[in-house]
Parts: structure tokens; sequence; C-alpha cells
């Protein structure tokens, strides 16, 4: 697996990660709050972020993380490729930047165990998402030399 930048031409494979890691792991969103933000993510976050991706040997994107300066904003893996080191590596080139920071959802349970079993530690937690929605966060913080 290689980590690499994307580009603009990444956008829509990384659109399609996300959409279908949420499907296969946030369940807790209404159907009405999901359209809002797959409307938010499709036309406002994804082409503006700054995308690192984890792509197959034909260069094909199974993941992605998103960093904002110390804090990762993002990182979705695809469910075909769940448990095959993709995300722990895209954590791994986050650190790497200088990442030590993130919000968690509570809800979905695949998150904040996957945070903590590479050392962040939980430093807070809010009620609400940023958009005020009843999606409880966790915020994580990774110590240097933990």
């Amino acid at each position: 697996m290689t980590i690499r930048r994307g580009m603009p031409a990444d956008v829509p494979r990384a659109l399609e990660i996300w959409r279908r890691a949420v499907d296969a792991t946030h369940g807790f969103l209404t159907p009405e709050d999901r359209a809002e933000i797959d409307a938010m993510v499709a036309a406002e976050f994804l082409p503006k972020a700054e995308l690192w991706l984890s792509v197959d040997a034909a260069d094909r994107a199974v993941g992605f993380v998103v960093l904002d300066g110390e804090e990762i904003d993002a990182l979705f893996v695809d469910p075909a490729d769940h448990g095959r080191g993709h995300g722990t590596e895209l954590l791994n080139h986050a650190v790497a930047l200088g990442a030590t920071r993130v919000e968690a959802s509570e809800q979905a349970d695949n998150a904040l165990p996957f945070y903590l079993a590479r050392g962040f530690t939980v430093t807070g937690r809010s009620e609400r998402d940023p958009q005020g929605r009843p999606y409880p966060l966790v915020q994580l913080h990774l110590v240097a030399g933990d």
C-alpha cells in the first residue's frame, strides 16, 4: 500500500469511500441528517480538502485522511478494505505530518476503539456535532512518545 497526496480527480472516489464507510458505520444518522451531511461533504468539504490517499497497487484509492493543522479532520476507509492496515497507515502518515488530535463519533462503534488502540487518549466530549446535531463526539489527543 502507498500513501499519496490526492488530486482533484480523486475527489469522486474519496466521496464514494466516504459514502460507503458512513453507510457501514453511521447507521445512527437520521435520513435527513445523512442527506444534509452528504451534500456538504460532496460540495464543500472534499473538493477543498487536502486529501491524502491510501492506494492499492493499481493506484485505486481505498481510504483517505484530511488534516487541518494538528487535527485529523476525517479518516475513512472503504468497508471492503477494513482490517487491511489502510487506516493505520493513513493515521501514521497524519501523525508524521504533525497531527495529534481528532474528534471521533461516539456512536460509530469502530472509531473510538481504532484511535484508543493506537495510543490516543480521551480529552473531552461534546453532546452535539459542530452543526448542533445530537451526535456526540469524543475529543482525543496523541501525546508525543506514546
